[in-house]
C-alpha cells in the first residue's frame, strides 16, 4: 500500500503543475477528503499589476512633449483673439432705429436734401449710405434752382395747387395699395400691421372730394405714384421684410415731414385750412412708436442679411417719396 501511494505521488509530480503537485493529499480517511476532492484546481490568469495600469493611462493621458530647444523654458501660449462683429448704427435698438440713420444721411452737410431729380440706379447697390439718393424735402433747393448760379442758397420752395393735388393723388394710390396688401395678405407678419390708427386713404379720399367741390381737376396718378405702387406689389409677393420697411418708412415720412408740408401749402394756398391727410383722431407719435415696437420685434428674427437689404430698400423707399412731392414744386424760370 505505501508503494503504491509512493508511485502515485511520483507520477503525480511528474505531470501536473507545480502548484498541484506541492499540494498535499489528505488520507482517505480523513474528515475533509470529501470536499477536496469535489474542489476543481483552476490556473488562474496572472493579476493586472498597478504599475502596468498606471503606464497605460499615463501614455494615454499625457501631453506631448514641449520642445525646449534653446532655453528649456516652454514657449508662451498665444491665445487667439476673438473678434466680434461691429454693430450698425442703431442696430442694439432695433431695424427701425438702423433705418432712421440711413434716413438721416440721405440730407447733405449744409442740412438741404439731396436731388429728387437723381435716377442713378447705382444706388440700389450702396449700403444704405444715400450719398446719391433721394429724399422727401420740406424745403428743396435742388439742381434746377442751383443751375442759376447761388439763387437757390436763399429762395425757397413755391407750391402749385395743381402740383399739390397731384401730390395728393399720387399719396392716395401708395396708401392704397399698402394698406390692401396688408389687409389681403395671408402673410403672417402683414397681420400685425393692420388697423394702426395710422391708415390714410379715406382721409386722402376726404381731401380729395373737398378739392373736386371746389371745381378742381382731380387727375388720374402720374408715374411717380405708379411707379411706387408697382413696385410694393411685386416687393410684397417677394419678401415681407423689405415691404415692411417701405410699410414702416411711408408712414414715417408722412408723420415727420408730410405733415409739416400739408402745413405750408394750407398756409400759402388753402388759407390755412388743415387737411384731413394731416390729422389723426388719436395721438399719432403713440401710434408710430406701436408700429415700430412691433416692426423692431419681427426684425429680432430677421437675418443680418435681411437687415442690410432693408437698409437699401429704405434709400429706395425715400427716392420713391422724393419724386411724389416733387409734384408740389413749382418749376422756376
Amino acid at each position: 500500500m505505501q508503494i503504491m501511494q509512493c508511485a502515485t505521488m511520483s507520477f503525480m509530480e511528474k505531470t501536473v503543475s507545480p502548484s498541484i503537485a506541492n499540494f498535499v493529499f489528505p488520507h482517505p480517511h480523513s474528515s475533509n477528503a470529501s470536499a477536496i476532492s469535489t474542489r476543481k484546481f483552476r490556473r488562474r490568469a496572472p493579476p493586472l499589476r498597478c504599475s502596468d495600469s498606471s503606464a497605460a493611462a499615463s501614455m494615454s493621458l499625457s501631453p506631448p512633449p514641449i520642445s525646449t530647444a534653446n532655453n528649456g523654458t516652454a514657449p508662451p501660449v498665444v491665445r487667439r483673439r476673438m473678434r466680434y462683429r461691429k454693430q450698425y448704427p442703431g442696430e442694439s435698438k432695433g431695424i427701425t432705429e438702423e433705418m432712421r440713420f440711413v434716413a438721416m444721411k440721405l440730407r447733405n452737410i449744409n442740412g438741404k436734401k439731396l436731388n429728387i431729380n437723381s435716377n442713378n440706379s447705382s444706388s440700389d447697390n450702396d449700403d444704405g449710405d444715400g450719398e446719391n439718393d433721394d429724399n422727401a424735402p420740406v424745403e428743396d433747393n435742388t439742381s434746377e434752382s442751383d443751375a442759376d448760379g447761388d439763387r437757390g442758397e436763399t429762395e425757397t420752395w413755391r407750391p402749385s395747387l395743381e402740383g399739390f393735388i397731384k401730390y395728393l393723388v399720387d399719396s392716395k394710390l401708395v396708401f392704397d395699395t399698402v394698406e390692401r396688401i396688408v389687409d389681403e395678405s395671408n402673410d403672417v407678419a402683414y397681420a400685425y400691421f393692420r388697423k394702426t390708427g395710422l391708415e390714410r386713404s379715406e382721409s386722402l379720399s376726404e381731401d380729395l372730394e373737398w378739392f373736386k367741390q371746389r371745381g378742381n381737376v382731380i387727375p388720374e396718378p402720374s408715374n411717380p405714384g405708379v411707379s411706387y405702387a408697382k413696385y410694393l406689389e411685386g416687393l410684397a409677393e417677394e419678401s415681407a421684410p423689405l415691404f415692411l420697411c417701405h410699410f414702416y418708412n411711408i408712414y414715417f415720412s408722412h408723420i415727420a415731414g408730410g405733415q409739416v408740408i400739408g402745413r405750408q401749402v394750407s398756409e400759402k394756398l388753402l388759407e390755412g385750412r388743415e387737411l384731413a391727410f394731416c390729422a389723426w383722431k388719436e395721438d399719432v407719435q403713440e401710434l408710430l412708436k406701436g408700429v415700430r415696437e412691433k416692426l423692431n420685434k419681427l426684425g429680432e428674427h430677421w437675418t443680418r442679411d435681411d437687415k442690410n437689404k432693408c437698409l437699401k430698400e429704405t434709400t429706395k423707399s425715400f427716392r420713391y417719396l422724393g419724386q411724389i412731392v416733387r409734384l408740389i414744386i413749382l418749376e422756376l424760370k
